[in-house]
């Protein structure tokens, strides 16, 4: 369904996916990769959404790398340089915003693993383009959120075995960042991480799964589609 594209980041070039909805127009969604690569696990995801309404652009983080090893994807995901990653969801929500097939006027942003930690990040830095975020088992070191910036509607996905994940921390955040006056929404599913991801079926869970999607396309069709303030 979707292509390869080229779009402006911050003076330069970056790189995508890029699906577009049946109908050829629909609502903005940036959708960020795993600590993998943009792999065709998150480009088929790209195309999930896509056929769910949505023009969803998901960024190649890591420039054309990718890998199945985690040894390798771990050193990959150590190395990202969190300004640049951020220049680049900066520049593909302006890209998103800018395209004639974009009908929202702000977008969302969806995140897995440690694209869940850059989906926040994203959240807290660009709120006046981007108008929600969702987090599945979001984590990176080098990210750390300060709740009272997170001003815009967030959604979360977690597993209650995830080790990486803590569930006290998640609820920490969670608590901190409604005490700040935002809104963040966490579930906690009895799954490990990655539970999302199908192409891994040792941790994948399907009930669990489903009721996250459902969860997570009412939720960006409710805030995307609200009219502006």
């Amino acid at each position: 369904m979707g292509q390869l594209i080229s779009y402006p980041s911050n003076g330069d070039q970056s790189a995508g996916y890029l699906s577009l909805p049946p109908s050829g127009r629909g609502l903005g969604l940036i959708v960020v990769q795993e600590w993998w690569g943009l792999v065709p696990h998150i480009t088929e995801l790209a195309d999930r959404f896509a056929g769910v309404g949505f023009v969803a652009l998901a960024p190649d983080h890591y420039h054309g790398e990718q890998t199945q090893s985690p040894d390798e994807a771990a050193k990959l995901f150590m190395a990202l340089e969190i300004a640049t990653a951020g220049r680049e969801l900066r520049g593909a929500a302006d890209y998103l915003l800018g395209h004639p097939a974009v009908g929202s006027q702000k977008v969302g942003v969806v995140g897995f693993c440690m694209g869940g930690q850059l989906a926040l990040y994203a959240a807290s830095e660009y709120g006046d383009r981007i108008a929600c975020a969702v987090d599945f088992y979001g984590i990176h070191p080098k990210v750390r959120i300060e709740p009272s910036r997170l001003r815009v509607p967030i959604l979360g996905h977690f597993g209650t075995r995830d080790t990486s994940v803590p569930r006290e921390i998640i609820e920490t955040l969670t608590r901190e960042v409604n005490a700040a006056g935002g809104s963040f929404e966490s579930h906690f599913y009895e799954a490990d991480h990655a539970f999302f991801n199908d192409t891994r079926p040792q941790v994948y869970d399907a009930k669990a799964a489903g009721v996250a999607w459902e969860r997570t396309i009412r939720f960006l069709e409710r805030h995307l589609a609200a009219p502006e303030p």
